[in-house]
């Protein structure tokens, strides 16, 4: 297996982390390091393979589908009135008063 060598930098608080585990598990610095980075890698797989093909579930039971946007609008006014505790005409509008 062949290897590259680098220079990193690290915060100083990191650095003396990774120096005391690395002593405490008898490993070098190095070897702290790369160990590290196959878990990291093991848990990030290649961000340039192919995406998968599954996609989410989509049913018709749920959503706003066949109602206008002035509809859809109208309902989430009366659901943030109503969650206000206020009194709304059905239309996003409050009783007695005209939505200009």
């Amino acid at each position: 297996m062949g290897m590259m060598k680098t220079q990193i930098q690290l915060p100083d608080a990191l650095y003396r982390d990774l120096k005391r585990l690395a002593t405490a598990r008898e490993w070098s610095l190095a070897e702290t390091l790369r160990r590290a980075a196959e878990q990291f890698l093991a848990r990030n797989p290649d961000a340039t393979a192919t995406p998968s093909s599954w996609q989410p579930p989509v049913s018709d039971a749920v959503g706003w589908r066949g109602l206008s946007h002035a509809e859809v609008r109208a309902a989430a006014l009366d659901d943030l009135a109503r969650d206000r505790g206020e009194d709304l005409d059905g239309a996003g509008a409050r009783r007695g008063r005209s939505r200009s």
